[in-house]
């Protein structure tokens, strides 16, 4: 899948709305292009959330050892002027690093998955204890059910190996065709199953939902980064 990595960086942040054009332009000119330019990374697509003011960046990279290498820290440790002056005036601000676990599509998707329109994002604090009984639940219920719709065109699993802030251990994407999708008939089967319902009873089964829409083309690593 070109654009793909094994290893996400999930990042979001809010500008205040005075200057929130400067900041998309700082972000699309310079932000993503450094990174694109440190070994390891591979894509970024960027995306506005449908409720609130917040922008998310997932970026795909290799390993979470691309996050480790002296170009990357170069670019973080010396940002320039009007970096400083963008992230120290952002606030809502998240980064998870998740490794994938799990990748599913419609076996009948004729589309770029990734270039998905939609994007659905759902975070679990799941107990080690209950991490067996999580995995089967979303790999032989959850998954099945939800890609019987047609707008459901993929589904990423992550475990988290770092985050800020909270105590997240488990991000799914869910790449989606069109908004529907969440009130489909499929997502109210899947919402309705008996694993989700066995776990749900549980104190520690409490997600977080975010939605996000798209926005623009997503970034290809530049040659003296890619791979």
């Amino acid at each position: 899948m070109h654009g793909k990595g094994s290893t996400i960086l999930f990042s979001e942040m809010t500008p205040h709305p005075s200057w929130e054009g400067e900041f998309n332009a700082w972000y699309d000119s310079e932000h993503i292009p450094l990174r694109m330019a440190c070994p390891g990374f591979v894509s970024a697509q960027r995306y506005r959330a449908s409720i609130g003011a917040s922008y998310l960046a997932v970026y795909e990279m290799g390993t979470p050892a691309d996050l480790r290498t002296p170009q990357y820290a170069k670019v973080k440790g010396e940002p320039g002027a009007l970096t400083r002056r963008m992230l120290g005036g952002v606030t809502g601000f998240t980064r998870y690093i998740g490794t994938e676990i799990e990748w599913r599509m419609r076996p009948d998707l004729d589309a770029d998955p990734l270039a998905a329109p939609v994007l659905f994002a759902v975070l679990f604090q799941v107990p080690v204890g209950r991490r067996q009984a999580f995995d089967a639940w979303y790999g032989n219920e959850q998954l099945p059910l939800l890609l019987d719709c047609p707008d459901w065109w993929l589904i990423r699993r992550f475990a988290i190996v770092d985050g800020d802030p909270g105590a997240w251990t488990h991000l799914t994407l869910h790449y989606l065709g069109d908004r529907r999708a969440l009130e489909s008939g499929a997502r109210a089967r899947a919402r309705a199953g008996a694993g989700r319902l066995r776990l749900a009873e549980e104190d520690w089964f409490r997600p977080e939902y975010l939605t996000f829409d798209r926005l623009g083309e997503r970034q290809i690593a530049t040659a003296a980064g890619d791979g």
